[in-house]
């Protein structure tokens, strides 16, 4: 073994093979056939969308972007019939048939928004979600139109503040759709109509997916009993108490059940944030057993006893997989990586269980460095790089995530820390963190740190916290209100006012931390007790800011507001902000980018020069 300091292991993994690999992403699967479409993330082309069909490839004009901006977070951007692939383009929000506008062109830019939709047996008709955006108002609603763009839209439903997942019946006769109001959130609670008539759900209940059968039976989750689970025409298929059948509805076009032939119907099982595909036959569900532990919420259709999905396991990366049920046959169709990783640079998670302050055990995935042929100097223990994910309602799930790898390979720990409040664990530790926003979940990630400090796996002293969005916001809570309880962090997009948050945000958590702090302006008080910005001066350890200048859900000015104090205190920093990118970095540049300035970070910070050649971050205030 050859003796390296901790950071300085050459890693067989760059940055840009970390960006491309990351930035395919696979969603909105379709079997027609013997083919398969999908759509397809790229960082390599600017982060664009694309559809491809597995025998005739990239199926939307070159330069289209089949994105959606409905709910800022997107999703269900496309859809089909027959051979016809439908989708919201991003560049204008329109929506396109086969490459050509279908709706007609909106009084401004991006004013009518598509996305989520279904077309009519017979082809004639779509019904979709429409997000109107008209002199500073949002509206929502569920629309219809000719699918030749022959007329207008139509609303058919609104009065709801959001609709989401319109589905025909087979026959084209009966219409369901999901509908929620401020200041819910789809897990909060949710309402199931079927022709205008409530089915299921309510405030406090999260009904989600919603399906028909081939036989015409309604099929949908509800979390009603703690967990969410698949029920048919109101009665319950499966009775799941440790596990779950459904996740946060963050996006549109979400789906975690399909139907196979005979009755049998394919779920993504969850349990502990580790996903198993299972199928659900004589009353009973049985594990597949095919070794993928997280698989995408967007990517998941089913015909005869194929199945079709995206997944990922702690070897493999993001495939997307045709499986045949009754043959046990796998096939890949697609990779979002396609170069091949040596088994023994792989770090493994390992899933723990620690304390909390307050009694109660937290989770998290711990990846130690991996990289042959290499060692830390026995008197040293490991940097460790502690991540918060966004959300915060969502959670990490073990899998290979090369940026993950890009640490481990280099000898440094990385800690996913799922905090309570995260999903992939039932309602009642989802709703841990309601009312408790910026109290437990950063806290959760101190003690996950000294859990693994305490156990002799990592140095204490060199441990930083990193996140985005709302970990973000778990990294500023962090570094002010407990200033020595990691060395640094990375803030990407990060909240730091939690009141402007809740003052200038879109609509679709706009009322989010209604629940997650409390109700506004009634409660201003806690927002301000719960924004890191408010208590800058308790800062003391440097900090890199990374923000999207079109960022519409958490605007750049939030990471101003934080440079100008850091600033003003004279506290190491660095700021990079990147035009094009919103809350989330899909350009690959920006992504690379992202990436080699937190690796020039922490060797500053820490003291080792990296063995990669990357462009140093030139910090405000140099450190050594």
């Amino acid at each position: 073994m050859t003796v390296r300091p901790y950071g300085t292991w050459p890693g067989a993994l760059d940055a840009r093979t970390v960006a491309r690999a990351g930035g395919r992403r696979f969603s909105t699967v379709g079997i027609i056939g013997a083919r398969v479409r999908w759509s397809e993330a790229r960082a390599e082309e600017g982060g664009r969308v694309v559809v491809v069909d597995s025998a005739a490839g990239d199926l939307t004009p070159s330069g289209a972007n089949a994105r959606t901006r409905v709910h800022e977070y997107g999703g269900g951007a496309v859809w089909y019939h027959g051979d016809s692939v439908f989708h919201s383009e991003f560049a204008d929000s329109r929506l396109y048939r086969d490459g050509t506008p279908i709706t007609p062109e909106p009084p401004e830019p991006h004013a009518l928004r598509y996305a989520d939709g279904v077309v009519t047996p017979d082809g004639s008709t779509i019904i979709c979600v429409r997000e109107r955006h008209e002199r500073g108002a949002v509206v929502n609603e569920l629309v219809s139109l000719p699918a030749d763009g022959s007329s207008e839209p139509t609303v058919i439903q609104s009065g709801h503040d959001f609709y989401m997942a319109p589905r025909l019946d087979p026959a084209g006769g009966r219409l369901a759709w999901l509908a929620w109001d401020h200041p819910n959130m789809p897990w909060d609670g949710t309402y199931l109509y079927v022709d205008g008539a409530v089915v299921a759900g309510g405030p406090d209940e999260s009904v989600i997916d919603p399906q028909w059968s081939p036989d015409g039976a309604l099929h949908w989750c509800s979390d009603r009993t703690g967990w969410w689970n698949l029920y048919r025409e109101g009665e319950a298929l499966t009775s799941l108490d440790d596990s779950e059948i459904g996740g946060p509805a963050w996006v549109f076009g979400t789906m975690r059940y399909a139907f196979l032939a005979e009755g049998r119907i394919v779920c993504v099982v969850t349990r502990r944030a580790s996903d198993a595909l299972h199928v659900l036959e004589d009353g009973a569900l049985r594990d597949l057993g095919l070794g993928w532990t997280s698989f995408s919420s967007t990517a998941l259709a089913a015909d005869g006893s194929r199945v079709v999905f995206s997944a990922g396991s702690p070897t493999e990366p993001a495939t997307l997989v045709s499986y045949d049920v009754d043959a046990g046959r796998e096939d890949v169709l697609r990779r979002s990586l396609e170069i091949g990783l040596d088994p023994a640079t792989i770090s493994v998670p390992r899933a723990i269980e620690f304390p909390t302050g307050d009694g109660v055990n937290a989770h998290a995935f711990y990846y130690p460095p991996a990289n042959p042929g290499f060692d830390g100097p026995a008197d040293e223990s490991p940097p460790l790089q502690v991540t918060a994910h966004g959300g915060p309602t969502a959670h990490v799930s073990p899998h290979l995530d090369l940026e993950v790898q890009y640490w481990t390979q280099r000898g440094i720990g990385v800690v996913d820390v799922n905090y309570r409040g995260s999903t992939g664990y039932g309602r009642a530790y989802r709703r841990l963190l309601n009312g408790r926003w910026g109290e437990i979940d950063w806290a959760d990630c101190v003690s996950a740190a000294a859990h693994l400090a305490e156990a002799g796996e990592t140095d204490a002293a060199r441990t930083w916290v990193e996140g985005g969005s709302a970990g973000g916001y778990v990294v500023l809570c962090a570094l002010v209100f407990d200033p020595e309880a990691f060395a640094a962090g990375v803030s990407y997009f990060g909240v730091a006012d939690a009141e402007a948050l809740a003052l200038d945000t879109h609509k679709f958590e706009s009322r989010y931390l209604d629940s997650m702090i409390g109700p506004y302006p009634e409660r201003a008080d806690l927002y301000r007790a719960r924004s890191p910005v408010h208590f800058v001066d308790r800062l003391e350890r440097p900090l890199l800011l990374l923000q999207g200048l079109d960022d519409k859900v958490v605007p750049p000015a939030q990471a101003e507001a934080m440079v100008e104090v850091l600033e003003r205190k004279g506290i190491p920093y660095g700021y990079l902000a990147f035009e094009g990118e919103g809350h989330g970095f899909r350009q690959e540049e920006n992504v690379v980018r992202s990436l080699e300035a937190t690796l020039s970070f922490a060797g500053q910070v820490f003291g080792f020069e990296p063995d990669d050649d990357i462009e140093p971050l030139e910090l405000s205030v140099a450190l050594r």
